[in-house]
Protein backbone atom coordinates (compact mmCIF):
# COMPACT_ATOMS: atom_id res chain seq x y z
CA UNK A 1 0.00 0.00 0.00
CA UNK A 2 1.28 3.43 -1.29
CA UNK A 3 1.99 5.63 2.02
CA UNK A 4 0.45 8.94 2.59
CA UNK A 5 1.40 11.67 4.60
CA UNK A 6 -1.91 12.99 5.92
CA UNK A 7 -4.13 10.84 8.17
CA UNK A 8 -6.45 11.05 10.78
CA UNK A 9 -3.95 12.47 13.51
CA UNK A 10 -2.48 15.06 11.12
CA UNK A 11 -5.26 15.70 8.32
CA UNK A 12 -5.36 19.50 9.13
CA UNK A 13 -3.71 22.58 7.72
CA UNK A 14 -0.30 23.67 9.43
CA UNK A 15 3.37 23.94 8.23
CA UNK A 16 6.15 22.15 7.56
CA UNK A 17 9.30 23.43 9.46
CA UNK A 18 13.13 22.94 8.05
CA UNK A 19 16.91 24.38 9.78
CA UNK A 20 19.40 22.44 8.23
CA UNK A 21 20.42 21.03 5.13
CA UNK A 22 23.65 19.35 4.00
CA UNK A 23 25.58 18.54 0.51
CA UNK A 24 28.53 17.30 1.83
CA UNK A 25 30.31 19.61 -0.06
CA UNK A 26 30.29 23.02 1.71
CA UNK A 27 27.56 21.68 4.12
CA UNK A 28 28.83 18.62 6.16
CA UNK A 29 26.22 16.00 7.33
CA UNK A 30 24.97 16.67 10.87
CA UNK A 31 22.45 16.18 13.94
CA UNK A 32 18.90 17.07 11.84
CA UNK A 33 20.03 18.03 8.58
CA UNK A 34 18.51 16.09 5.37
CA UNK A 35 20.07 16.44 1.75
CA UNK A 36 18.56 17.41 -1.85
CA UNK A 37 17.52 14.14 -2.08
CA UNK A 38 15.64 13.96 1.20
CA UNK A 39 13.90 17.07 0.33
CA UNK A 40 11.93 15.72 -2.98
CA UNK A 41 11.11 12.64 -0.92
CA UNK A 42 9.31 14.96 1.75
CA UNK A 43 7.72 16.83 -1.29
CA UNK A 44 6.58 13.43 -2.73
CA UNK A 45 5.43 12.06 0.21
CA UNK A 46 3.38 15.55 1.20
CA UNK A 47 2.25 15.92 -2.04
CA UNK A 48 2.79 18.80 -4.12
CA UNK A 49 -0.34 19.34 -4.69
CA UNK A 50 -1.38 20.23 -0.69
CA UNK A 51 1.94 22.78 -0.59
CA UNK A 52 0.36 26.38 -1.00
CA UNK A 53 2.44 29.19 -1.91
CA UNK A 54 2.87 31.10 1.53
CA UNK A 55 1.12 34.18 0.55
CA UNK A 56 -1.82 31.83 -0.17
CA UNK A 57 -1.82 30.35 3.17
CA UNK A 58 -1.56 33.43 4.47
CA UNK A 59 -4.70 34.77 2.60
CA UNK A 60 -6.68 31.57 2.67
CA UNK A 61 -5.88 31.34 6.77
CA UNK A 62 -7.00 35.03 7.28
CA UNK A 63 -10.02 34.61 5.42
CA UNK A 64 -10.97 31.68 7.66
CA UNK A 65 -10.39 29.06 3.11
CA UNK A 66 -7.52 26.81 4.48
CA UNK A 67 -8.59 23.24 3.81
CA UNK A 68 -7.34 20.11 6.11
CA UNK A 69 -4.52 19.24 3.75
CA UNK A 70 -3.32 22.06 2.84
CA UNK A 71 -0.01 23.07 3.62
CA UNK A 72 3.35 25.62 3.67
CA UNK A 73 6.96 25.26 3.46
CA UNK A 74 8.85 27.43 6.46
CA UNK A 75 12.62 28.18 7.40
CA UNK A 76 13.87 29.25 10.25
CA UNK A 77 17.02 30.56 11.63
CA UNK A 78 18.49 32.29 8.67
CA UNK A 79 20.47 29.30 7.88
CA UNK A 80 22.95 29.39 4.78
CA UNK A 81 22.24 25.91 3.63
CA UNK A 82 18.84 26.56 3.25
CA UNK A 83 19.68 28.96 0.54
CA UNK A 84 22.32 26.93 -1.26
CA UNK A 85 20.68 23.02 -0.83
CA UNK A 86 16.33 23.71 -0.38
CA UNK A 87 16.34 26.98 -2.85
CA UNK A 88 17.19 25.48 -5.89
CA UNK A 89 14.63 22.78 -5.36
CA UNK A 90 11.56 25.20 -4.23
CA UNK A 91 12.61 27.48 -7.36
CA UNK A 92 12.27 24.39 -9.67
CA UNK A 93 9.16 23.18 -8.59
CA UNK A 94 7.37 26.99 -7.74
CA UNK A 95 7.08 26.82 -4.15
CA UNK A 96 7.34 29.95 -2.43
CA UNK A 97 8.24 29.35 1.29
CA UNK A 98 7.97 31.40 4.65
CA UNK A 99 11.81 31.99 5.72
CA UNK A 100 11.69 33.26 9.15
CA UNK A 101 15.03 35.64 9.73
CA UNK A 102 16.44 36.97 12.86
CA UNK A 103 18.34 40.05 12.44
CA UNK A 104 21.65 40.45 14.58
CA UNK A 105 23.35 38.34 11.94
CA UNK A 106 23.16 41.73 9.76
CA UNK A 107 24.86 43.64 12.60
CA UNK A 108 27.48 41.20 12.98
CA UNK A 109 26.25 40.04 16.07
CA UNK A 110 24.82 36.83 15.23
CA UNK A 111 23.82 34.28 18.00
CA UNK A 112 26.38 32.14 19.21
CA UNK A 113 23.83 28.95 18.86
CA UNK A 114 24.72 28.19 15.12
CA UNK A 115 28.55 28.43 16.05
CA UNK A 116 27.61 25.82 19.10
CA UNK A 117 25.74 23.51 16.63
CA UNK A 118 28.56 23.81 14.08
CA UNK A 119 31.26 23.00 16.73
CA UNK A 120 29.57 20.20 17.91
CA UNK A 121 29.05 18.69 14.71
CA UNK A 122 32.32 19.22 13.06
CA UNK A 123 34.71 18.97 15.82
CA UNK A 124 33.74 15.36 17.70
CA UNK A 125 33.13 12.03 15.90
CA UNK A 126 29.35 12.17 16.94
CA UNK A 127 26.85 14.06 19.15
CA UNK A 128 27.31 11.83 21.83
CA UNK A 129 31.01 12.65 22.16
CA UNK A 130 30.11 15.91 22.15
CA UNK A 131 27.65 15.34 25.64
CA UNK A 132 30.14 13.65 27.23
CA UNK A 133 33.05 16.10 26.58
CA UNK A 134 30.37 18.71 27.45
CA UNK A 135 29.28 17.10 30.65
CA UNK A 136 32.47 16.51 31.79
CA UNK A 137 34.22 20.51 31.69
CA UNK A 138 30.83 21.03 33.36
CA UNK A 139 31.87 18.92 36.13
CA UNK A 140 28.83 19.15 38.51
CA UNK A 141 26.49 15.91 39.99
CA UNK A 142 23.20 16.24 37.61
CA UNK A 143 21.34 13.31 39.21
CA UNK A 144 19.47 15.33 41.65
CA UNK A 145 18.35 17.82 38.60
CA UNK A 146 17.68 15.24 36.34
CA UNK A 147 15.49 13.58 38.79
CA UNK A 148 13.65 16.81 39.16
CA UNK A 149 13.29 17.31 35.63
CA UNK A 150 11.57 13.71 35.08
CA UNK A 151 8.33 13.94 33.95
CA UNK A 152 9.76 17.42 32.43
CA UNK A 153 11.81 14.82 30.10
CA UNK A 154 8.68 12.63 29.30
CA UNK A 155 6.64 15.54 28.50
CA UNK A 156 9.37 16.92 25.86
CA UNK A 157 10.04 13.09 24.42
CA UNK A 158 6.49 13.14 23.26
CA UNK A 159 6.29 16.76 22.11
CA UNK A 160 9.92 16.10 20.26
CA UNK A 161 10.01 12.42 19.00
CA UNK A 162 13.09 13.14 16.55
CA UNK A 163 15.00 14.29 20.30
CA UNK A 164 16.96 11.48 21.99
CA UNK A 165 16.99 11.85 25.59
CA UNK A 166 20.62 13.12 25.68
CA UNK A 167 19.17 15.83 23.40
CA UNK A 168 16.58 16.28 25.81
CA UNK A 169 18.99 16.55 28.94
CA UNK A 170 21.31 18.79 27.65
CA UNK A 171 18.91 21.44 26.37
CA UNK A 172 17.66 21.09 30.25
CA UNK A 173 20.87 21.56 31.02
CA UNK A 174 21.89 24.77 28.84
CA UNK A 175 18.39 26.38 29.19
CA UNK A 176 17.67 26.30 32.59
CA UNK A 177 20.05 25.41 34.87
CA UNK A 178 23.18 27.14 33.34
CA UNK A 179 21.29 29.67 31.43
CA UNK A 180 22.78 31.97 28.28
CA UNK A 181 26.18 33.54 29.75
CA UNK A 182 27.44 30.50 32.03
CA UNK A 183 25.93 28.10 28.84
CA UNK A 184 28.15 30.29 26.53
CA UNK A 185 31.26 30.72 28.39
CA UNK A 186 31.26 26.76 28.84
CA UNK A 187 31.14 26.27 24.87
CA UNK A 188 33.70 28.88 24.67
CA UNK A 189 36.23 27.52 26.87
CA UNK A 190 35.71 23.85 24.82
CA UNK A 191 35.94 25.43 21.57
CA UNK A 192 39.19 27.11 22.90
CA UNK A 193 40.60 23.61 23.98
CA UNK A 194 39.60 22.34 20.06
CA UNK A 195 41.09 25.82 18.69
CA UNK A 196 37.67 26.29 16.58
CA UNK A 197 37.46 30.15 15.64
CA UNK A 198 33.79 30.83 15.08
CA UNK A 199 34.67 34.11 12.48
CA UNK A 200 36.23 32.02 9.59
CA UNK A 201 32.81 29.99 9.12
CA UNK A 202 30.47 33.03 9.34
CA UNK A 203 29.74 33.17 5.66
CA UNK A 204 29.20 29.31 5.38
CA UNK A 205 26.32 29.55 8.30
CA UNK A 206 24.65 32.50 8.13
CA UNK A 207 21.98 34.07 5.19
CA UNK A 208 23.83 37.40 4.29
CA UNK A 209 21.97 40.58 3.53
CA UNK A 210 21.89 40.06 -0.79
CA UNK A 211 20.34 36.37 0.18
CA UNK A 212 17.34 38.01 2.37
CA UNK A 213 16.81 40.56 -1.12
CA UNK A 214 16.86 38.11 -3.14
CA UNK A 215 14.31 35.58 -1.74
CA UNK A 216 11.76 38.05 -1.48
CA UNK A 217 12.06 38.94 -5.34
CA UNK A 218 12.01 35.34 -5.67
CA UNK A 219 8.55 35.84 -4.43
CA UNK A 220 9.23 34.18 -1.08
CA UNK A 221 7.89 35.86 2.09
CA UNK A 222 9.88 36.84 4.62
CA UNK A 223 9.13 37.27 8.51
CA UNK A 224 10.57 37.58 12.20
CA UNK A 225 11.97 35.22 14.49
CA UNK A 226 13.74 38.02 17.05
CA UNK A 227 16.46 39.96 16.72
CA UNK A 228 18.92 38.27 18.82
CA UNK A 229 16.93 34.88 18.59
CA UNK A 230 17.18 34.30 22.60
CA UNK A 231 16.05 30.12 23.18
CA UNK A 232 13.74 30.77 26.08
CA UNK A 233 11.74 34.23 25.03
CA UNK A 234 8.72 33.17 26.88
CA UNK A 235 11.88 34.13 30.15
CA UNK A 236 12.25 38.00 29.00
CA UNK A 237 10.05 40.84 30.09
CA UNK A 238 7.11 42.39 28.08
CA UNK A 239 9.29 44.98 27.41
CA UNK A 240 12.29 42.95 26.34
CA UNK A 241 10.22 41.01 24.02
CA UNK A 242 8.54 43.86 21.99
CA UNK A 243 12.38 45.74 21.60
CA UNK A 244 13.17 41.88 20.18
CA UNK A 245 10.32 41.98 17.67
CA UNK A 246 10.64 45.71 17.23
CA UNK A 247 14.30 45.87 16.17
CA UNK A 248 13.83 42.43 13.63
CA UNK A 249 11.55 44.05 12.11
CA UNK A 250 13.02 47.54 11.63
CA UNK A 251 15.49 46.40 10.22
CA UNK A 252 14.18 43.37 8.04
CA UNK A 253 12.13 46.55 6.69
CA UNK A 254 14.93 48.48 5.43
CA UNK A 255 16.78 45.39 4.13
CA UNK A 256 14.05 44.79 1.72
CA UNK A 257 13.01 48.64 1.24
CA UNK A 258 9.41 47.78 2.57
CA UNK A 259 6.98 49.93 5.07
CA UNK A 260 6.93 47.95 8.62
CA UNK A 261 3.68 46.92 8.22
CA UNK A 262 4.47 45.64 4.94
CA UNK A 263 6.15 42.60 7.15
CA UNK A 264 2.91 40.46 8.33
CA UNK A 265 4.63 36.90 9.21
CA UNK A 266 6.72 35.36 12.32
CA UNK A 267 7.49 32.28 13.39
CA UNK A 268 8.81 31.88 17.33
CA UNK A 269 12.28 30.89 17.68
CA UNK A 270 12.63 27.80 19.52
CA UNK A 271 9.12 27.81 20.04
CA UNK A 272 9.27 29.85 23.01
CA UNK A 273 6.26 32.52 23.79
CA UNK A 274 3.95 33.35 26.02
CA UNK A 275 1.07 35.77 26.29
CA UNK A 276 3.28 38.79 26.28
CA UNK A 277 4.73 37.75 23.17
CA UNK A 278 0.68 37.38 21.20
CA UNK A 279 0.63 41.00 22.37
CA UNK A 280 3.34 42.17 20.97
CA UNK A 281 3.02 40.71 18.11
CA UNK A 282 -0.53 41.72 17.07
CA UNK A 283 0.03 45.23 18.40
CA UNK A 284 2.77 45.21 15.72
CA UNK A 285 0.28 44.01 12.80
CA UNK A 286 1.45 40.34 12.45
CA UNK A 287 -1.17 38.45 10.90
CA UNK A 288 0.09 34.94 11.28
CA UNK A 289 2.86 32.85 13.35
CA UNK A 290 3.98 29.46 13.34
CA UNK A 291 4.63 27.15 17.00
CA UNK A 292 7.42 24.40 17.03
CA UNK A 293 5.07 21.54 18.02
CA UNK A 294 1.89 19.50 16.73
CA UNK A 295 0.15 19.51 19.97
CA UNK A 296 -2.60 21.05 21.76
CA UNK A 297 -0.61 23.04 24.78
CA UNK A 298 -2.78 23.24 27.11
CA UNK A 299 -0.09 24.60 29.62
CA UNK A 300 -0.29 27.86 27.23
CA UNK A 301 -3.94 27.68 27.85
CA UNK A 302 -4.83 25.63 24.02
CA UNK A 303 -8.09 24.43 23.01
CA UNK A 304 -6.82 23.21 19.98
CA UNK A 305 -3.77 22.62 18.34
CA UNK A 306 -3.62 25.64 15.65
CA UNK A 307 -5.18 27.86 18.63
CA UNK A 308 -5.00 31.43 17.26
CA UNK A 309 -3.64 32.70 14.05
CA UNK A 310 0.12 33.15 15.83
CA UNK A 311 0.00 29.84 16.68
CA UNK A 312 -0.23 27.68 14.11
CA UNK A 313 1.71 24.03 14.32
CA UNK A 314 4.43 22.66 12.72
CA UNK A 315 5.75 19.69 11.72
CA UNK A 316 9.04 19.18 11.80
CA UNK A 317 10.77 18.05 8.72
CA UNK A 318 12.81 15.12 10.81
CA UNK A 319 9.24 13.50 11.86
CA UNK A 320 8.45 13.29 8.13
CA UNK A 321 11.43 11.73 7.36
CA UNK A 322 11.27 8.99 9.78
CA UNK A 323 7.22 8.30 8.55
CA UNK A 324 9.06 7.89 5.14
CA UNK A 325 11.35 5.48 6.34
CA UNK A 326 8.80 3.41 8.48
Amino acid sequence: MKKMYFNKKNNFFHGIMFHHFHDNLKHKKSQGSISKDDFYRIIKFIGRENILDANLFQKKLKNNKLKKNEVCFTFDDSVKSQIDVALPVLEELKIKSFFFVYSSIFENKPDNLEFFRYFRMNYFDNINDFYNDFFKVLNRDLSNFFSEKKLIIQEKKNKFPHYSEEDIKFRLVRDQLLGKTEYEKLMLEMMKIKNFDPKTIKSEIFFNKDDVINLNKLGHSIGLHSHSHPTSFKELSHNDQEKEYKKNLYVLAKILNKKENDIRCMSHPCGSYNENTLKVLKGLGIEIGFKQIMQVETDKGMLKINNTSLEIARQDHAEIIRRIKE
